[in-house]
């Protein structure tokens, strides 16, 4: 390979929902730099404007078909947020929010194991591994569509969204959540069922991915116990750590932002995994500043200085001579942050990953390990919420609410941190703005140059001889799992 550096233009990423482009820059063996491209302009917010609030219901979460409920339920938190100042915002019946966290939880939970299962395993079976000892069996099980596991993953997913039938309805983009909670009541018969579909999908993880009780798994509070746990155990979960282990993906795609998260499966007593800001600099978390998030649109396809998402609405510009994405820069402070499972994990302050994080920083591994841990911590909190459903007990407050103000609605997609900020006035939307997971992690450069999540994880990604595809950069791509219709405007 020459010494001197030269260009790789990767993209699209098969496996990948929706266009992206990967611009590398290679010195030798490695990344030297990168500039990460959303192709494609979406446009939402600008269609909103002008129409009814209850249509952002519909609209929204049309944006994508991966994450909608999370679309839905940032929308529906958006409208019912609208209120007097200083009057505290009314909170659904229990039986509302149990319902919107067990649908929320089915869609963030199905997104999990398809990544680990159908967009991040299949690496391990490229052509560019046939001469490591562990490839030939990596090969039979994850091999994209031919694979051993896709028997088993496939069904055992299909039971899971069978929940979604019940609860809401259908799935994607589903009316049953509204600002007052849910339209879809629960019977006791129903209830019965969903116990059984959870416990279906529970074997499965205990048979198949763990090899053991999910409560085994969540509560490993260190690296060095999850390699232990690891070593002679069966399941796929112990397969992608031997693997990464031989790989050192613990220390490839390393990142040391600050991490954030908007709190997600809200609840009585506060949410599942709270709000909040991890610095893994200092490795100490904190309240989350909501008022300083930013976006910074330098270095992207739209006119003006961009601004606090509460007010400002960038227009598309194709003539910014230093663009490269339609993707905008999002900033806490004027600062990068990552969002993710492994960022939730970071704030709630999970021991497991936050020893990932102390000792190598946020890597390839570290991601994949906190998606798939997050799973068994949901599952688990699953069955505390259809215990608690009252079938007799109302499930949405639907009594009027103000048709003029503003308001902001935050979840956790299973990619992350999402917001929505909107205005309405006599009713009608006149002003509406997203901010996606990806946005975050796959922001392009700010007005000071400073690149976003993903361009710094992937300097130093190692290219192997020959490579046109550096598999290295599919890892760390791959573990932030880039969902591009949901990036850009």
């Amino acid at each position: 390979m020459s010494e001197k550096p030269s260009r790789l233009i990767l993209g699209p990423f098969n496996r990948v929902e929706g266009d992206l482009e990967v611009r590398l820059d290679i010195a030798g063996d490695h990344v030297e730099g990168a500039r990460v491209t959303s192709p494609l302009y979406r446009g939402f917010e600008a269609m909103l404007v002008g129409r009814p609030a209850a249509d952002a219901l519909t609209y929204a979460p049309r944006i994508c078909g991966i994450c909608s409920v999370s679309q839905s339920v940032a929308a529906a938190r958006a409208l019912a947020g609208v209120r007097p100042a200083g009057l505290e915002r009314r909170l659904p019946p229990a039986n509302g929010q149990h319902a919107i966290n067990l649908v929320h939880a089915v869609e963030n939970i199905a997104d999990h194991i398809t990544h680990f299962y159908l967009f991040f395993m299949p690496d391990f079976a490229r052509a560019t591994y046939a001469g490591e000892p562990w490839h030939e069996a990596a090969a039979g099980r994850f091999t994209a569509l031919k694979g051993s596991a896709a028997t088993q993953i496939l069904p055992a997913r299909a039971g899971l969204m069978n929940m979604m039938g019940v609860l809401a309805g259908k799935w994607p983009h589903t009316l049953s959540i509204q600002p007052g909670g849910s339209t879809r009541a629960i019977t006791r018969a129903e209830q019965a069922r969903l116990r059984l579909m959870l416990a279906g999908f529970r074997s499965f993880c205990e048979n198949t991915l763990f090899a053991a009780p999910l409560e085994a798994v969540a509560a490993i509070s260190s690296r060095e116990a999850l390699y232990d746990w690891a070593q002679g155990r069966g399941g796929d979960f112990a397969h992608f750590l031997k693997i990464a282990q031989r790989l050192d993906l613990a220390r490839s795609g390393v990142t040391r932002l600050r991490h954030i998260a908007f709190g997600a499966y809200a609840g009585g007593d506060g949410p599942l995994f709270p709000r909040g800001m991890f610095d893994a600099g200092i490795g100490a978390a904190g309240p989350l500043p909501i008022g300083a998030i930013t976006e910074d649109v330098s270095h992207a396809w739209y006119a003006g200085e961009g601004g606090a998402p509460r007010h400002a609405a960038p227009t598309p510009d194709m003539s910014n001579p230093d663009a490269y994405s339609w993707c905008k820069a999002p900033r806490l402070g004027g600062n990068v942050a990552e969002v993710g499972a492994l960022s939730r994990q970071l704030v709630a302050g999970h021991p497991l990953l936050r020893d990932y994080v102390a000792r190598d920083g946020a890597s390839v591994e570290a991601r994949v390990v906190a998606r798939v841990i997050e799973v068994a911590l949901v599952v688990m909190a699953m069955e505390h919420w259809i215990a608690a459903i009252d079938p007799a007990a109302p499930f949405q407050d639907t009594r009027p609410r103000l048709d003029t103000g503003d308001a902001m609605g935050l979840t956790e997609a299973a990619r992350g941190s999402l917001g929505h900020w909107l205005r309405l006035d006599g009713g009608r939307i006149s002003h509406y703005q997203i901010i996606a997971p990806t946005t975050w992690n796959f922001s392009p450069r700010d007005a000071q140059g400073v690149p976003g999540p993903l361009e710094q994880a992937l300097v130093g990604a190692p290219i192997r001889a020959g490579e046109t595809e550096p598999v290295s950069v599919q890892h760390i791509v791959r573990s932030f799992d880039p969902c591009m219709v949901c990036t850009v405007h």
